[in-house]
C-alpha cells in the first residue's frame, strides 16, 4: 500500500492578506499571514480532506521558510520534499480584497527559493511512495523548474502514478506583464501555449478556467481551445466556470460546455476569489483519488471552491472533511458562508492545529496568592515564574502533552521564553478573584490587547458563576465572557473557560452542567473547559454530556487542583481519568507552593526550587498517566 495519496510540486509562498476589506492595497493597515502558492494550498487543502499529502518545493533558510514548513506540518502535510535553500528568500505575496470583483496582489518572487527547484530535488523513492503527482503551470515557465517537474512526471509514469496539471496561469509569472499586474489572469502568448502543449500528454487530468484553457489551447474560443488540448492529450479535462460550476470531459469535446459531466453549484456570496481554484482542486483531487464518479468529485470541488470564495485567505478557508460532509448534508443557509455561525464553528473546531489529547499543565498563573507570600515583589515573582518554566521544560523534555498557565503581568519574561518550546501555553485574562468578572488592564476596554498575542496562546478566563446568581450578576458576567470569546475568535486564538460554581453557592451533580449549557445557549463555544474536580462520577457524566451535546468537536476538559492536599488530588485525578472527555489536569500550588514560599524567603536557591517543582510536577504527570492507563485510556 502506498504511504502517500498525492504529492504536489511547485510554488510556495507566504501570503500577507490585507485585513481591511473594501479599500485599495495602498490603504491596508495590517495583514494576516498564511501559507500560499497553488501547490502549497492544495497540499494543505487535500490534507484537511483526509488525503495523505506531500509537497515538493523550496523555501528560504529564514523565518518565513520555517513558518511554511511548520504550518504545513501542523496541517498534516508531509514536508520531506520541502528543501531549504541557503541562498534565496521565501516568496511573498501581498493581497487585498477591494470589492467583489477586484483582488489586487503583488508577487515578491524575484529569484525566490521555490523557483530554484531543480532535478536534484526530485527523489525517486519519495515519488514512488505516492498514488498521484500534481503539477502547476508556473513551474513550467523556467528551464530549471521545468526540468524538475518533468523528472517528477517521468518518475510518476515509471512507478504507475496518476498525474494531474492545474494550469494556474499567471501572465506576470511568465514574464508577460509587470509586477503591478498580478491580478491579470489572461494575456495571449504563442510561446506559453507551445510550452504548455509540449507537456500536456504527460497528464491524466488537466484542470483550468476557461481563460486557462484558452492559453493551453491557443484560442479564445473555449470549445476550440479544449479541442486543441484534446488533440495532444487524452487526459480528463475539467473546465471551471465560476458561479456556473465546472464540467468534466473524459472523451471527445462536444459542441457546448453544458454537455460535459457536472456537479451541482452552490448559490453563495463572493467575498474573495483568491485561492478559490486551489480549494476547488483540493476537493476534485479528493473525489478523483477516492474513485468517485465525476459528478461527485465535481460536487466536492464546487463546495470547496464555495468555501474559499466566502472567507478571508486561501488555505485557512478550506474545509475539513467533517465540515464538507456537514455542508453537503445541510446545504446553504445563508449565501455569506462566513456569517453562518453553525458552519463557522465546525470549520474552526475541525481545523485546529495540534494534538492535545493529553494535557499535563503546570499552572503558575497565580498572582494574588504569590503577592501575599513573604518576600514577594513583582520582580521576585517574575523571576520565580521563570523557575517554574524551567521545571516545566525539564519534565516535558521536548515530549508532547505538557503545558503551562502563565500570566503576562507578573510572568511576562517566562511567557515570552516559552514560545517555540512545544509547550501548550494558556494566559489568564481575569483580574484575580474578581466577581463580577473584571479583566486585566492589558486586555483593554475594547479587548484590543488580544491582538498582540502570539497565535499559539490560549485565552483563559475564570468566571465565578452559579446558576442561582442574580439576574444582574449573570447578565454582567455573561456579557464579558461572550465579548471575550468573540474577541478571541476574531484574533484566531483558542479560548478556555474556567467555571467554579462551588465558591459562590451550593452545588449538586448537575450544577456545572447547567452552567455549561447556559454559555452554549449564549453562543459561547470554548475550545477548552477548565472545571473543578467533582465528588461524583454522576457530576462528571452530566458535565461531559452537556459539552458533547453542544460541541462534539471540543478539545475537552482539564481539571484544576484548587490547592488540594496531594492525597486528595490523587483521588480526584483517579475519578476524572475515567471520563474520556477529561484530557488532563491544570495544577498549580500543589506543585509550586512550598518551593515559592521557600525561595521567596531566601531559604531555597534557584536549583533547589526548580528541582522541587520538577519532582512535584513529574509526580502529578505520573499519577495522571497511570490513572488513565488503568482506565484503558493511556496517554
Amino acid at each position: 500500500m502506498k504511504s502517500l495519496d498525492v504529492i504536489t510540486i511547485g510554488r510556495s509562498s507566504v501570503d500577507l492578506y490585507g485585513a481591511q476589506v473594501g479599500g485599495r492595497l495602498e490603504d491596508m493597515g495590517s495583514f494576516q499571514k498564511y501559507i500560499g502558492g497553488s501547490p502549497t494550498n492544495m497540499a494543505a487543502g487535500t490534507a484537511r480532506l483526509g488525503l495523505r499529502s506531500a509537497l515538493i518545493t523550496r523555501v528560504g533558510d529564514e523565518h518565513m521558510g520555517r513558518f511554511i514548513r511548520e504550518e504545513l506540518a501542523r496541517e498534516g502535510v508531509d514536508v520531506r520534499g520541502v528543501k531549504t535553500d541557503p541562498e534565496r528568500l521565501t516568496a511573498l505575496v501581498l493581497l487585498g480584497i477591494r470589492d467583489d470583483k477586484q483582488f489586487p496582489l503583488i508577487f515578491y518572487r524575484e529569484n525566490c527559493a521555490d523557483m530554484a527547484l531543480c532535478e536534484e530535488d526530485i527523489d525517486e523513492g519519495f515519488i514512488a511512495e505516492a498514488r498521484a503527482v500534481v503539477a502547476t503551470g508556473t513551474h513550467l515557465s523556467h528551464p530549471r523548474t521545468e526540468a524538475a517537474v518533468l523528472k517528477a512526471l517521468d518518475l510518476a509514469r515509471k512507478h504507475g502514478l496518476q498525474t494531474a496539471l492545474d494550469i494556474d496561469y499567471r501572465p506576470n509569472l511568465w514574464g508577460l506583464s509587470g509586477h503591478g499586474d498580478g491580478e491579470n489572469r489572461f494575456i495571449a502568448s504563442a510561446a506559453v501555449t507551445a510550452k504548455l502543449q509540449s507537456t500536456l500528454h504527460l497528464f491524466d487530468l488537466i484542470v483550468g478556467t476557461e481563460e486557462e484553457f484558452h492559453i493551453a489551447g491557443g484560442s479564445t474560443d473555449t470549445i476550440a481551445a479544449l479541442r486543441a488540448v484534446r488533440a495532444v492529450s487524452g487526459a480528463t479535462l475539467v473546465c471551471k466556470r465560476g458561479p456556473m460550476g465546472a464540467v468534466a470531459f473524459a472523451g471527445d469535446i462536444p459542441d457546448t460546455l453544458d454537455e460535459g459531466q457536472s456537479g451541482p453549484g452552490f448559490p453563495i456570496e463572493v467575498f474573495n476569489v483568491l485561492g478559490a481554484g486551489d480549494g476547488f482542486m483540493s476537493g476534485l483531487l479528493k473525489g478523483w483519488l477516492d474513485g468517485e464518479p465525476w459528478p461527485v468529485a465535481l460536487t466536492y470541488a464546487n463546495a470547496c471552491g464555495a468555501f474559499a470564495v466566502s472567507r478571508h485567505g486561501c488555505t485557512p478557508a478550506y474545509p475539513s472533511w467533517e465540515e464538507l460532509q456537514f455542508f453537503l448534508r445541510r446545504g446553504v443557509m445563508t449565501p455569506a458562508l462566513r456569517k453562518d455561525a453553525e458552519l463557522e464553528q465546525i470549520h474552526w473546531s475541525t481545523n485546529r492545529h495540534g494534538d492535545w489529547s493529553t494535557m499535563r499543565v503546570f499552572a503558575f498563573d497565580h498572582r494574588m496568592q504569590l503577592e501575599a507570600m513573604e518576600g514577594a515583589t513583582p520582580d521576585r515573582i517574575g523571576a520565580f515564574k521563570g523557575l517554574c518554566l524551567d521545571a516545566a521544560l525539564r519534565v516535558a523534555g521536548g515530549r508532547p502533552g505538557h503545558g503551562i498557565l502563565c500570566d503576562s503581568r507578573l510572568g511576562r519574561a517566562a511567557l515570552h521564553r516559552a514560545a517555540g518550546t512545544g509547550l501548550w501555553v494558556g494566559r489568564p485574562v481575569e483580574w484575580p478573584g474578581s466577581r463580577p468578572l473584571t479583566l486585566e488592564p492589558e486586555i483593554g476596554p475594547d479587548f484590543g490587547g488580544l491582538s498582540e498575542w502570539p497565535l499559539g496562546h490560549v485565552v483563559k478566563v475564570l468566571c465565578f458563576y452559579h446558576p442561582d446568581d442574580s439576574a444582574e450578576m449573570k447578565a454582567e458576567q455573561e456579557a464579558i465572557v461572550t465579548r471575550l470569546f468573540h474577541a478571541a475568535r476574531r484574533n484566531r486564538l483558542e479560548f478556555l473557560l474556567e467555571v467554579i460554581p462551588s465558591k459562590v453557592g451550593p452545588v449538586g451533580d448537575d450544577t456545572t452542567a447547567r452552567v455549561i449549557q447556559r454559555f452554549y445557549d449564549l453562543g459561547v463555544f470554548p475550545d477548552w473547559w477548565k472545571l473543578e474536580p467533582f465528588a461524583t462520577d454522576a457530576a462528571y457524566a452530566e458535565a461531559c454530556a452537556a459539552i458533547l451535546r453542544n460541541d462534539p468537536h471540543t478539545r475537552g476538559v482539564v481539571v484544576l487542583g484548587l490547592d488540594a492536599p496531594e492525597e486528595a488530588l490523587v483521588a480526584s485525578l483517579e475519578r476524572a481519568a475515567a471520563h474520556p472527555l477529561v484530557k488532563g489536569f491544570a495544577i498549580g500550588r500543589t506543585i509550586f507552593g512550598e518551593a515559592a514560599r521557600g525561595w521567596l524567603r531566601g531559604d531555597l536557591d534557584d536549583a533547589e526550587a526548580v528541582a522541587m517543582m520538577a519532582a512535584n510536577y513529574e509526580r502529578m504527570c505520573r499519577v495522571w498517566d497511570m490513572a488513565r492507563s488503568r482506565k484503558g485510556l493511556a496517554a
